[in-house]
This record gives C-alpha cells, sequence and structure tokens, in this order.
C-alpha cells in the first residue's frame, strides 16, 4: 500500500510520528504478543503518544492490520514469475507461502472474513498470477477461482499447523501426543511407524506437493471443460 489512505482528507496540526514508526511499533507489539493484544490504544502507550496522533495514520485497529499486512506483502512480495502457467501457479503460490511462513500471524488475520478482499498490489499479484495461470492452462475463469481457493486453504492451512505445532515434542516413550491411550496393536501401520512419526511429520514437503496438488487441480478442471 502506497502512502496513507487512511490519513487523506484529514486536516489541523501534521503528527510528528510518522507512518513508517507506527508499524515498526505495531510490528513489534505483534512479535512480543501476538496480533489480539494489538489496539490503537497499546500502540500509542507503546510508542509514548496520545491516541489522536495514531489515528492520523489508520483508522482503526482493522486498517491498522491492512496497512501492516500490506507493508509486509510490499517487502516480501516480488518474485520473477515464469511464463509456463502451470509453473507461474506453483512459483506464485510458493512466493505467498513463504511470505506468510516468514511472519505466520498475517494467514491468520487473512482467515478472517474481509481482509483477503483488501489487499494491496503486491499480494494480488500473486492471486492475479494463479487464477490466470489457470485460464492460461485451459481452466475456465470460475474454475481458476477454484484452484485458487484451494490452493490457498491448502498454503495457508500447511502454515498454521506447522506453526502451531513447532516446538512441541512428543514425551515419555516418544510416541505423539495423539497416540497416547491407543491399542497400537490394533493400528499396525502406525505402530510399524513408532517413533518415526515426529520426524515425518516435521519434514517440509510443501513445494512436493503442492506440485501434485496442482496437477490435480487442472487435471479435474481441464477434463471437466473438454467435449
Amino acid at each position: 500500500m502506497s502512502g496513507t489512505e487512511s490519513s487523506r482528507g484529514r486536516t489541523g496540526r501534521p503528527p510528528l510520528t510518522s507512518r513508517e514508526q507506527i508499524l515498526a511499533a505495531a510490528r513489534r507489539i505483534i512479535d512480543r504478543d501476538g496480533w489480539e493484544k494489538l489496539t490503537v490504544r497499546r500502540l500509542a502507550a507503546e510508542l509514548g503518544i496520545g491516541a489522536t496522533t495514531v489515528y492520523h495514520h489508520v483508522r482503526d485497529r482493522e486498517d491498522l492490520l491492512i496497512q501492516l499486512l500490506n507493508q509486509h506483502a510490499d517487502q516480501t512480495l516480488s518474485p520473477d514469475l515464469p511464463a509456463e502457467p502451470r509453473e507461474r501457479i506453483v512459483a506464485a503460490a510458493v512466493a505467498i507461502h513463504d511470505s506468510l511462513a516468514a511472519w505466520p500471524w498475517a494467514a491468520e488475520v487473512l482467515t478472517t472474513d474481509g481482509f483477503l478482499g483488501r489487499l494491496g498490489e503486491s499480494a494480488l499479484r500473486m492471486v492475479e498470477a494463479v487464477v490466470a495461470g489457470a485460464v492460461d492452462h485451459g481452466c475456465t475463469p470460475e474454475q481458476a477461482v477454484h484452484v485458487f481457493r484451494a490452493i490457498w486453504y491448502y498454503t495457508v492451512g500447511e502454515i498454521l499447523v506447522r506453526t502451531h505445532s513447532e516446538g512441541r515434542r512428543p514425551a515419555g516413550d516418544g510416541r505423539p501426543a495423539f497416540f497416547a491411550g491407543a491399542d497400537l496393536s490394533r493400528l499396525p501401520r502406525l505402530a510399524a511407524l513408532g517413533d518415526q512419526w515426529p520426524a515425518l511429520a516435521a519434514r517440509d514437503t510443501y513445494r512436493e506437493a503442492l506440485r501434485a496438488f496442482v496437477d490435480g487441480l487442472l487435471a479435474q478442471a481441464t477434463t471437466a471443460t473438454t467435449p
């Protein structure tokens, strides 16, 4: 997001605190305490200024979050995308994934209704790349939206599960927590995996699975449109 849309049309004394300082302080709060704890009042206290000064730059908490998301996208989403449609889709999805993985709280915010549609150009270029890539591959525009939605759900889900699982370690005999109390004599495949499960589950297979997922989505869509 370029400029500060929320401050347009305001009059009076110019604010002494810059937008960059406000966003940097907001990011400190999020990194330290979580995005749920971010409020305009708390941000003002962090900076040692009045809330009125903050409102020169943001309309409200939601606007603040949108500005933070767009700033992050501007800083992390600038890949050169391939011309070939399928590879363009994969590259755009990987760029989205890596951007969100660098700041996982953003994935949580973007699962809230209304936020995805308010993103700036940097983020929307990646959405455009996926949709255009699907259309260029032979999907209808409607199918292309479904392709993006499926990739988006997979990507956000992968990041959130990995983030919330990070740092957890199986206790006792090495079984993951969700095996605890199970009669593994009736679950032979899981019993055979044993304490390999945590290491296998921790592997980063996003790109490999993404390629298979994209291939399946495109094949399903183009088969459906073939007479």
